[in-house]
């Protein structure tokens, strides 16, 4: 339903109404809450879509959905039976003074349409309570059925109709920590058997089926990827003599074609999920991993951007993208390539003497690249968390993934393509960051302050970052300030129409180097392809729900984000509960609303709610011990019982 009301918010084509939309547009257009114009149905100007916000007071505010535009208040008695968290249409209150506002006319369904909930025991009697709030979830069920349950059975709740959808274990079992955080959003690892069909009727790439394509299968492209890597995206080449790097990216859209089974469900996931010990994927792993990706030593499609690059100045002076056939020479990891670069790893082979001798020559340039970038850009030092779990889905080990020589050069070659891709069209997706809002950086001035930092107003926003970053540098709070930092400011996000990259300093920028693993650059690929082929007719098919599309693979990444967040949260409390009483290093991370740390100890990175500190200042290290655990929430409870001091 969600979907539904954005895609109207901006217009819907005929055409692309499911059958399962067609009742809901029928009736819409009825009630006259949207009209209808040459096959596209669109919303009144008079009402607006949206989720009802916090309720206080008997007054609430409508977050609408699918445009940027300011919440509408809702005043008492607007409310129509609404409550916290419906889905809504809204009738906008012209010519009232005050808030913009409005009131509500239906309620539609339930902002999220899946939730968790579990069984509970409370003065004697079983009870089915959500798992995020603790409140019932309005679910029948008989006595007898009820009482049939274990305390900590856990199951997945369809709020549009509140019933029971499926059982996903009991609390009490490690395992059920993924089925709970995939089940909130819908996510599952399983594709149709029809999506599976089709893809696994493709057969290996034949070059003398592609007459059209650019061969490039004698350039010694290779790919450089997390050891652990299945799928992949990219492979490079760089040709020192004619300074010119080819960036060859997964041709995806040459497997999955608009609106058929396969791309349904890619925009139905919009990005692959990555936890610890496994990956759900966007696409079937017969494509993901095998037929698109990627692998050394065979044939593939390849969708390559080749770039000139002036060596001087370090522009791109002349680029082009065009589909080809490459083969990969060599799949190497991140920490092959450091050790090459640390004189710890030679070449096996003449193939790997040529590719270690154009890395060698690449990085001197990548190296510049960056250095050129971030005098513009930002420089984030917040470090990525990496778990590992057992087989019973325990935590074994936490460690932080720091950048090295080999991630930084990828990183450039994969910028570089990305922008060379956002100049090519006006109107597609682009990846935006907006700057930031002045009250939240100068809440974060206010925060810096107090832990002893001179905070210099420049004439730039950059320029008193960067001044700030240098005294964390100093004072070995790099990485926590920076978290900060990012905190303040704005969420980058997939829209339309460019406005620009502030966090990379990029005038204009979009993603078009993983279409294995995100929707929107299976979007970008389809779409330079309409504009060189000189395809007006497909350019447009391929931007006519553009708006609604952006909006909602902007809403699928904060979900997969969220996922991934969640499922640590679950297995830190899962650690937690096994030592509570215990006492642990941890550093202060937040003193305002709430006082809460960061495990810094054997086990990092652990989110600790602080019962009992006083006087805590920020980034101050500190000895906690564990009090209590709530898994179901996966909330860990601890109090400060000695300041570290050096």
């Amino acid at each position: 339903m969600k979907s539904l009301l954005i895609r109207l918010t901006h217009g819907l084509s005929e055409q692309d109404i499911s059958k399962d939309e067609l009742p809901y547009v029928n009736d819409f257009l009825a009630k006259k809450y949207i009209t209808e114009k040459k096959g596209i149905y669109k919303f009144n100007s008079k009402y607006r879509a949206g989720t009802l916000g916090l309720i206080q007071n008997s007054t609430a505010y409508l977050n609408v959905i699918g445009e940027n535009v300011k919440d509408l208040f809702i005043d008492d008695g607007d409310f129509a039976k609404a409550k916290e968290g419906d889905l809504v249409i809204a009738q906008r209150l012209l010519g009232k003074r005050g808030a913009p506002s409005a009131k509500i006319i239906e309620v539609v369904g339930r902002a999220q349409t899946y939730s968790v909930a579990y069984i509970i025991s409370r003065d004697g009697a079983k009870s089915l309570v959500d798992l995020k709030t603790g409140y019932p979830t309005g679910v029948e069920i008989a006595l007898k059925e009820l009482n049939s349950y274990s305390d900590g059975d856990v199951f997945k709740v369809n709020n549009q109709d509140y019933t029971i959808m499926e059982k996903l274990g009991n609390m009490k079992d490690p395992l059920v920590d993924e089925k709970i955080v995939l089940a909130q959003f819908n996510k599952h690892d399983e594709f149709e058997p029809e999506v599976l069909e089709v893809a696994t009727s493709f057969k290996e790439v034949d070059a003398s089926k592609y007459p059209k394509r650019a061969d490039l299968r004698k350039l010694p492209f290779c790919t450089i990827d997390p050891v652990t890597a299945k799928d992949f995206d990219d492979a490079i080449y760089w040709d020192d003599n004619n300074t010119t790097l080819y960036v060859a990216i997964a041709d995806v859209s040459e497997y999955v074609t608009p609106f058929g089974p396969i791309d349904n469900e890619a925009i139905y996931r919009s990005f692959s999920i990555y936890l610890p010990h496994r990956s759900i994927p966007m696409l079937p792993r017969q494509l993901s991993e095998t037929l698109c990706s990627l692998q050394a030593h065979v044939d593939r499609l390849a969708y390559v951007f080749e770039m000139k690059l002036d060596l001087e100045s370090l522009e791109v002076v002349k680029s082009k993208v065009y589909e080809a056939i490459i083969h990969s020479d060599r799949r190497f990891n991140y920490e092959e390539i450091d050790a090459y670069f640390n004189k710890e790893l030679k070449a096996k082979n003449a193939n790997e003497v040529k590719i270690f001798d154009y890395i060698t020559k690449l990085r001197v340039v990548t190296d510049k690249l960056k250095e050129k970038r971030l005098k513009i850009g930002y420089d984030f030092r917040s470090m990525e968390l990496e778990m590992h779990i057992d087989e019973n889905s325990n935590i074994v080990s936490t460690t932080y993934a720091e950048e090295t020589p080999s991630h930084a050069l990828i990183e450039d070659c994969m910028l570089l393509a990305n922008k060379a891709a956002a100049s090519q069209f006006a109107r597609g997706i682009f990846r935006i960051h907006e700057p930031p809002n002045q009250v939240k950086i100068q809440k974060l001035y206010q925060e810096l302050a107090g832990i002893g930092m001179f905070i210099d107003i420049k004439e730039t926003i950059k320029e008193t970052i960067t001044d700030i970053q240098k005294q964390a540098r100093e004072m070995d709070l790099e990485s926590e300030v920076d978290t900060l930092i990012i905190r303040s400011q704005m969420q980058a996000r997939y829209a339309p129409i460019n406005s620009g990259h502030f966090g990379l300093g990029f005038e204009a920028y979009t993603h078009f180097t993983s279409p294995i693993r995100r929707y929107s650059d299976l979007i970008v690929h389809r779409l330079l392809k309409a504009i060189n082929s000189n395809d007006t007719a497909e350019g447009s098919y391929v931007l006519r729900n553009i708006e609604s599309l952006s909006m909602t693979i902007s809403e699928k990444e904060r979900e997969a984000s969220t996922i991934e967040v969640e499922f640590m949260a679950r297995k830190f409390a899962r650690w937690a509960e096994q030592n509570i009483n215990k006492e642990f290093k941890a550093r202060i991370s937040s003193t305002d609303p709430e006082v809460k740390a960061e495990l810094h100890d054997e086990i990092k990175g652990a989110k600790l709610n602080i019962t009992s500190s006083e006087n805590a200042t920020l980034f101050e290290d500190v000895t906690i011990c564990i009090d209590k655990v709530d898994i179901a929430k996966a909330k860990i409870f601890a109090r400060v019982v000695q300041k570290d001091i050096d």
